[in-house]
């Protein structure tokens, strides 16, 4: 047995309507997500034992479900409830719940196979925060094209494009890899990217060819709060790289500052104002959201 498959965890895991350590659970060889990649995923951050804008990710996991034509197979308040039994109640520690769907077990054939039970898969991992160190320096990314599908919009399983994009930034030693379609900003391999220009926050828009995080709701509302402008538009390759400050934001980076891409330095190479003020804000959220998570009406 390889160490890591020996090492695999005992944490208790959600398998079609069954709690079982995840160390045992079991789906078949025939299941179209390991045969097709034919479902989709969700993550939801938790802080302080409460899920962190967990209506929103449940919304996403909608819209991709809907994409594929697969029908949600639970309730919103069956699905907190299973994340409320899996998760440490209480605990400091910021974990991650994730969420897999599958179209179900069924012969290989490339058509979509109708009248399957979808395979309901849920399982929590730590979520390690982002080092004080890293966060104060900024990090380094490195670009490269968007070879993946045009349906990025959609958060599949099919992630190899994700896998392929992010292996770059390995072997190079970054943080992320930012890409480029013909010369336009989509997003990181797992992030979504943001430009600040003249005091104002700029993402790419909302269509097939982007992932819309969670984060980009998030920070259009931090944005408000803080007084700083929000857009979403087409950013070309040049703007990004003359850019007075470069963001990436996902579940386990919340917002996080880039100073170099590509070895050239943006903006003054430090973190900058605008990243500051979100990232303070994005903490008072967490805070308010498991002050408040449970509390009645």
């Amino acid at each position: 047995m390889h160490p890591l498959t020996a090492a695999l965890p005992s944490t208790l895991c959600y398998l079609d309507g069954e709690y079982t350590a995840l160390k045992d659970a079991r789906v078949s060889v025939l299941d179209r997500g390991f045969i097709f990649g034919d479902g989709v995923y969700e993550v939801v951050p938790v802080y302080a034992g409460q899920p962190f804008c967990f209506d929103e990710h449940m919304a996403r996991l909608d819209r991709s479900l809907a994409e594929l034509q697969i029908a949600n197979p639970l309730t919103l308040a069956q699905w907190r409830d299973i994340v409320m039994r899996l998760i440490e109640p209480g605990g400091d520690a910021p974990q991650a719940v994730y969420f897999q769907i599958t179209r179900g077990v069924a012969p290989r054939d490339h058509a979509m196979t109708k009248g399957v039970r979808p395979t309901v898969f849920v399982m929590v991992n730590p979520l390690p925060p982002v080092a004080d160190a890293v966060r104060a320096k900024g990090v380094a990314c490195v670009s490269a094209a968007d070879f993946r599908w045009q349906k990025a919009h959609i958060k599949s399983t099919s992630l190899l494009g994700a896998v392929l994009a992010r292996q770059i930034s390995v072997e190079a030693g970054a943080a992320e890899t930012i890409m480029f379609r013909d010369e336009w900003l989509s997003e990181a391999s797992s992030s979504n990217v943001w430009i600040v220009k003249d005091g104002g926050l700029v993402g790419p828009p909302k269509d097939n060819l982007v992932l819309t995080g969670i984060r980009y709701g998030l920070l259009e509302r931090l944005c408000a709060e803080c007084g700083i402008p929000f857009a979403l538009r087409r950013i070309s390759r040049d703007e990004v790289f003359g850019a007075d400050e470069l963001l990436l934001s996902s579940a386990s980076k919340e917002v996080l500052p880039v100073v170099t891409l590509d070895g050239q330095v943006i903006g003054n190479g430090r973190p900058g104002p605008i990243y500051q003020a979100l990232y303070a804000a994005y903490q008072k959220a967490k805070l308010h959201n498991a002050q408040t998570q449970g509390v009645p009406a």
